[in-house]
């Protein structure tokens, strides 16, 4: 049996706003709103986002890792959008930032 991963669905409060701005920060388009599920045209993997009542608790279990070749100029333009950064991290060969989404949903940026 073959697996192929199609979308990362992210749980939020309002999904219309959060989607918008995510729209913005990677410059696509909104492919489908169904009201509390709303599903963006980003490629190669679809993002979608899922009103839910609850409050976000505690750190993701999942979160998503985007990679830039400006590492500084993406960060700098995420934040101007409304982001947060948590923390820089590197590894042996590997610097990433670790940020927040307005909703507080993490998310990593390496470079």
């Amino acid at each position: 049996m073959d697996l192929t991963p199609e979308m990362i669905t992210i749980d939020c409060a309002d999904a219309g706003r959060l989607a918008a701005w995510w729209a913005t920060a990677l410059g696509v388009e909104i492919a489908e709103d169904y009201g509390d599920f709303v599903m963006l045209a980003a490629k190669p993997l679809r993002l979608g986002f899922q009103r839910v009542p609850e409050e976000r608790a505690g750190k993701n279990r999942v979160h998503v890792d985007f990679s830039t070749p400006d590492r500084p100029a993406a960060i700098e333009r995420l934040v101007a959008l409304g982001a947060t950064v948590v923390a820089e991290r590197s590894a042996p060969g590997l610097t990433w930032t670790t940020m927040q989404d307005p909703e507080g949903n993490e998310f990593c940026v390496s470079g």
